[in-house]
């Protein structure tokens, strides 16, 4: 009976520890693959005459050689999601672009939204989507 108690008090304590570390471990991705879809956008941008951003995400994969895995681009649908986020990339014009990346599942997958756009800043909100006037992520 003491065995099954200690055992018991052990996964009470260690089951939060681990949600809240694939939590943080979603979030930290998502922030990654912001930093991967600017960087990509900016590449594409550079080798376009004239320069130009594209016009959906999914140029982006289906370039060769890619910019980005088919698996980023399309992470915009129940089921898609990546990590715990969804990423939403808007074409605004040839010199200006947005992506957006919201959680899942909020609270579960992730707390925070992240923004950024064609200056490279990555932005965060933890209550709405983020957007160009939220603090940046350091």
């Amino acid at each position: 009976m003491i065995v099954v108690a200690v055992v018991a008090l052990l996964v009470a304590i260690a089951i939060p520890n681990l949600l809240r570390a694939r939590h943080n471990a979603n979030e930290s991705t998502a922030v990654e693959a912001m930093r991967a879809f600017s960087t990509a956008l900016e590449s594409f941008r550079a080798a376009q005459t004239p320069p130009t951003y594209p016009v959906v995400a999914r140029s982006l994969s289906a370039a060769n050689p890619t910019y980005l895995p088919a698996s980023l681009t399309s992470a915009t649908t129940p089921g898609t999601a990546r990590q715990g986020y969804y990423f939403t990339y808007t074409f605004i014009s040839a010199d200006s672009y947005a992506v957006q990346a919201a959680p899942a599942a909020a609270g579960t997958t992730g707390s925070r939204r992240f923004y950024v756009d064609e200056t490279g800043v990555i932005r965060a909100n933890p209550a709405a989507p983020a957007g160009p006037t939220d603090p940046e992520i350091q």
